[in-house]
């Protein structure tokens, strides 16, 4: 469980601090994240094709068969040992060193999304696929199509220097982030459920990283803590009186009733909950009730979704989404039945970890280019690996420079765009990740761990 950590902006600008503390002891990168490095720029235009080939044949989660063939065919050409079909399509491969040490995990995403395509790049995806029963465009407008080439590349750059490495690196491809069909199990919760984490060489961290659409190239940003949001999913059904509309008096109206339990909802926000310590969500996305204009319906149903990036705020929300639609409804002579599915934890930076890497984020993208981020209200299911073991999920650019977020497209939507000369960095910081922490680089006074 993640505890209350109270990451407050005087929090946030102590971590700062023991970061610029910590720097120093990072002033000269290793011999082998030197060598690493040099590599990554060798292997760049490699990283290029690959992710313009996923780009192309994108596939939805828990369907993507051909992406992962591909893939563990490159890591069988590194000479790294495979496992495919995990939870249903994930790739593992492990690579042991020539050197006694720790067990890093890396860890990609791999599916696309049900998005038509509408850029104009000579490898836009053509893709199309069935989603939930209904045929789609399929397209990698979130990133996963680079987020598998700069896994490709980092792994083939840390079985190049296999010999010198203290340690094990497991790299885990996962299918499903973006969710799965209905009525399956899939993504990280499931590849946790059948022991990614346990079977095999047991990692003691797990580095994760996903490129922004809106960050410059050349940029990474990072938070410790709650740093992505929890999401969960809530329906409530409210039950009334089915009567002629002209006649309301004689029933009980779920429609009105709803309408007051909707605008209930925003005051948790707005009037209960504490937020200068972190923010939330509650979001109302959709209502159906009723089959005619004049006919007040027996029953009206909604669903939304809460975010939030503490634990015990997050719990709280729950407890106040239920009394709330209740007691609304009691007062209307309805009844109200709350339902509320977990789906995704708060993507928790481990303190300690992010204090120990630090400087290895500023020494691989320049101290002026690692930038101290405000959290965010979407969601990331490496938090499943996250309540399991110790982990850091950072941001690497991917917007060209000289352009402004404004003026380019967000991430799920048709004109998603990444500028490709960012990658680069995000082998290079995979590596150096991997290369300091088992050399035991840029280690702070605080142990790594909960």
């Amino acid at each position: 469980m993640i505890r209350k950590d109270n990451w407050s902006k005087r929090t946030l600008l102590a971590a700062v601090g023991l970061g610029l503390m910590a720097a120093p002891a990072m002033a000269q990168d290793s011999k082998l994240v030197a060598k690493a490095n040099s590599m990554a720029d060798k292997v760049e235009p490699k990283v290029i094709e690959w992710r313009r080939d996923f780009h192309a044949h994108p596939e939805l989660g828990n369907h993507e068969t051909e992406t992962a063939a591909k893939i563990a065919a490159q890591l069988k050409k590194f000479g790294i040992e495979v496992e495919t079909g995990v939870a249903h399509t994930g790739v593992v491969g492990i690579l042991k060193g020539g050197k006694p040490g720790p067990v890093v995990a890396l860890r990609a995403d791999i599916d696309g999304l049900p998005v038509t395509e509408r850029t104009d790049v000579p490898f836009a995806s053509k893709a199309k696929g069935l989603y939930n029963g209904q045929e789609v465009g399929v397209m990698h407008a979130c990133g996963h199509d680079t987020h598998i080439a700069m896994l490709l590349g980092a792994a083939e750059v840390l079985s190049g220097m296999r010999q010198d490495l203290k340690g094990t690196v497991k790299f885990i491809f996962q299918p499903a982030e973006e969710g799965v069909p209905e009525g399956e199990e899939g993504g990280a919760k499931l590849m946790v459920k059948e022991g990614v984490l346990e079977k095999g060489p047991k990692p003691e961290v797990i580095f994760g990283l996903h490129i922004n659409s809106q960050t410059e190239v050349g940029k990474i940003k990072y938070r410790p803590g709650g740093t992505m949001a929890s999401a969960d999913v809530f329906k409530i059904k409210v039950k009334g009186k089915q009567v002629h509309g002209a006649y309301p008096w004689g029933g009980v109206d779920p429609i009105v009733t709803s309408a007051q339990i909707i605008n209930g909802l925003q005051t948790i926000i707005s009037r209960q909950t504490e937020l200068p310590e972190e923010a939330a969500v509650v979001t109302v996305g959709m209502i159906h009730g009723g089959v005619r204009n004049n006919i007040i319906p027996e029953e009206v149903l909604m669903e939304g979704t809460i975010r939030a990036l503490d634990t015990e705020m997050q719990q709280k929300i729950h407890e106040k989404i239920r009394l709330t639609a209740t007691k609304i409804a009691e007062s209307a002579g309805a009844t109200a039945e709350v339902t509320i599915i977990p789906q995704t934890p708060v993507t928790y930076n481990d303190p300690a970890l992010t204090d120990r890497m630090l400087p290895t984020l500023q020494s691989v993208a320049g101290r002026e280019n690692v930038i101290l981020s405000k959290a965010v209200t979407g969601a990331e299911d490496f938090s499943f690996y996250q309540e399991k073991i110790p982990g850091l999920f950072v941001f690497v650019g991917g917007m060209t420079k000289g352009k402004k977020p404004e003026e380019v497209a967000p991430h799920h939507t048709p004109d998603f765009f990444i500028d490709e000369s960012g990658m680069k960095l995000g082998v290079k910081t995979l590596t150096a990740l991997t290369l300091n922490y088992m050399e035991g680089k840029g280690k702070s006074k605080n142990s790594v761990g909960r």
